[in-house]
């Protein structure tokens, strides 16, 4: 079993990469195999709604000058996605969004291709606005027909002060929330695949 981990933050160690390493770290004590990916620097850009993508039926988006078709193939080729983002005005970086709906487009009109694999959502936040964010990544999974893990409280962790991503650790339900999505999400996938 596999996990690819998405992180869109442009922070390649901050808030988001401490929470994401929370929910890794229970899925390798459960004997997951986990990727890591940061994207958060990269040059992608949003879905331009050509519908090549529609028409090719070759399971890739028709547009090739960044890392949008490499990202899908992990996706493809994995069990479980986890989508990790910090919250700018209220949503998800533009690198996550560009993600969802690219991927999200060549998956639809080519036959459903993320359906039945696991996803999960990891959001860090400041103050407020993490909720939405949220959902916009859990929406990506649910039009997908994936299967989304929940933990014991919203996926979000809080940090007052981004500046100093150690911080993260003062946020006692926010780790406890991310241990708990580790430990369901590797729970969910051992139960896919007996």
């Amino acid at each position: 079993m596999k996990v690819v981990v998405f992180n869109s933050s442009p922070r390649s160690e901050g808030v988001t990469t401490k929470c994401l390493n929370i929910v890794m770290d229970e899925l390798k004590s459960a004997g997951i195999e986990t990727e890591y990916v940061w994207m958060g620097m990269d040059k992608i850009q949003g879905c331009i709604s050509c519908y090549q993508c529609a028409k090719n039926q070759d399971k890739r988006c028709s547009v090739k000058t960044d890392k949008l078709n490499n990202y899908l193939e992990k996706m493809l080729n994995a069990d479980g996605i986890i989508l990790g983002s910090p919250t700018y005005f209220a949503d998800t970086t533009a690198r996550m969004k560009a993600l969802i709906e690219r991927a999200g487009l060549v998956s639809k009109v080519n036959g459903d291709l993320l359906k039945h694999k696991v996803g999960a959502a990891v959001v860090s936040v400041r103050r407020a606005g993490a909720t939405h964010v949220f959902s916009s990544i859990n929406y990506f999974f649910l039009i997908n027909q994936m299967f989304v893990v929940g933990s014991s409280y919203w996926n979000l962790g809080v940090n007052p002060n981004t500046a100093e991503p150690e911080r993260i650790k003062e946020d006692a339900e926010g780790i406890a929330t991310f241990q708990n999505l580790g430990k369901n999400m590797a729970y969910l996938l051992q139960k896919l695949n007996t």
